[in-house]
């Protein structure tokens, strides 16, 4: 689908940022390996989050939709049923990296995972590694892509130092180690999102974090009787960023997740001048056991150029492609440095950001580690491929409302994997119930 966004003016009123599509994926996993129903107020309903629930239901998990809710009557810790078919994971990359912690506990048992085209593509060699070091069984194909099969084992404690922050390799961990036979600890170089450790601690699990090192010890049985799902930090970025950069806007953004290591990218655009007004979380090295939730004000102003340093990086990756759109309005020379990982997300998002940017009349140049990005004041518009990226479709709309001459953002479906009513919601705030136009 490949939709036209003509240059707005003036966006107002209020959104309810989408279902946080991280936390609605450890909802469902975790809801999975407790014993007991757990009930999910406000799942996401997206693709991503919908191969979650049929990966759940395969591995024996009973899933009732009520409307927002979802209710998951799991197999417990250690009793996932062996399906007689691969897991298919989509196009879900979170799915594909946690959901191994889970298997490799399960003793005598094999699982296969596999998934589309992109996801093939993206390596595991980053959980296999512990997994192998904790007893599981894990082998791939090339020794590190999809699809890959996982068998269980009766698993021991360890220590391990992560090399890159992942939330989603420390994740696969983490639930592993709810299940090996002592307590594990678990450093990273620097901070990254902490949803896991915080469902977990609401769950009861023995869990603690000292500096930049996280520990857990083995549970029984996970007490985890309910979730609320908050809006989306990632997705609200998309409104935050339009509300920004459209001249003459306003919005208040409601509902959303303010995690101190999710909000990673408001400290950036706060330091580039953009206004955008909450009670954000501040950070402490306390787990705390809850997602605080608040509402963003935002309006449009000008913009000044910053540098994006390799420690900030894991908790604003998914949003770098907006940080790249913003200096392409913003005085001065923005340059973002350490997001190597982006090469591996659902596109080689470096080398598709910078050639959809600079189609859109872009002074951009990447690097290996990132990009640098001249401001000129804006950008003229043009045709941006959104390469089956949800984020790329995304930025193209955005850009399209911000641009002088309009975008064409091919495959402007991809959307749909994470913020389902996002085309409606760009119409919404442009003052108009038309969508955009297709092409």
């Amino acid at each position: 689908m490949n939709l036209r966004f003509e240059p707005a003016r003036g966006l107002s009123g209020e959104l309810r940022a989408p279902a946080d599509k991280s936390i609605s994926h450890r909802a469902a996993l975790l809801g999975a390996m407790a014993s007991e129903p757990v009930h999910i107020e406000r799942y996401l309903h997206a693709a991503d989050t919908k191969a979650t629930l049929d990966a759940v239901r395969a591995l024996g998990a009973l899933v009732e939709l009520r409307g927002e809710e979802v209710v998951v009557r799991g197999t417990g810790l250690r009793e996932a049923r062996e399906p007689e078919e691969p897991i298919d994971v989509h196009n879900a990359g979170t799915l594909m990296r946690l959901l191994p912690g889970w298997l490799a506990a399960q003793e005598g048992r094999s699982f296969t995972l596999d998934g589309d085209e992109s996801i093939r593509r993206r390596p595991v060699d980053r959980i296999a590694e512990p997994l192998r070091q904790m007893g599981a069984e894990l082998s791939a194909r090339e020794g590190r892509f999809p699809p890959f099969s996982v068998r269980g084992a009766r698993l021991r404690a360890i220590s391990y130092e992560l090399e890159i922050a992942s939330a989603q390799v420390k994740s696969c961990v983490l639930l592993a180690a709810l299940a090996a036979d002592g307590a594990t600890t678990l450093g990273e170089p620097a901070r990254s999102r902490d949803h896991t450790e915080r469902m977990l601690l609401h769950a009861g699990v023995g869990i603690h974090r000292n500096g930049r090192h996280v520990t857990v010890v083995n549970a029984d049985e996970l007490l985890l009787d309910s979730v609320r799902v908050p809006g989306d930090a990632s997705s609200a970025a998309f409104l935050i960023t339009a509300g920004v950069l459209v001249p003459q806007s306003r919005l208040l953004i409601g509902d959303v997740g303010v995690n101190w290591t999710r909000t990673g990218f408001l400290r950036i655009l706060q330091r580039m001048r953009g206004i955008v007004i909450g009670d954000l979380e501040d950070e402490s090295g306390e787990l705390i056991a809850h997602e605080p939730i608040c509402d963003l004000d935002v309006a449009h102003g000008a913009l000044e150029a910053t540098t994006v340093e390799p420690e900030e990086v894991p908790l604003a990756i998914d949003e770098l492609p907006l940080v790249a759109l913003l200096g392409c309005f913003a005085e001065g020379e923005t340059i973002v440095r350490g997001a190597q990982e982006l090469r591996l997300k659902e596109s080689d998002r470096i080398a598709t950001v910078v050639e959809g940017l600079r189609g859109l009349g872009a002074t951009i140049e990447a690097t290996d580690d990132g990009f640098a990005v001249t401001g000129t004041g804006g950008l003229k518009g043009g045709t941006i491929d959104a390469v089956g990226d949800h984020r790329m479709a995304m930025m193209g709309a955005i850009a399209g409302l911000a641009s002088r001459d309009g975008v064409t953002v091919l495959g402007m479906e991809a959307a749909a994997v994470s913020y389902p009513g996002f085309v409606e919601d760009m119409a919404a705030l442009a003052g108009t119930t038309d969508r955009p136009n297709r092409c």
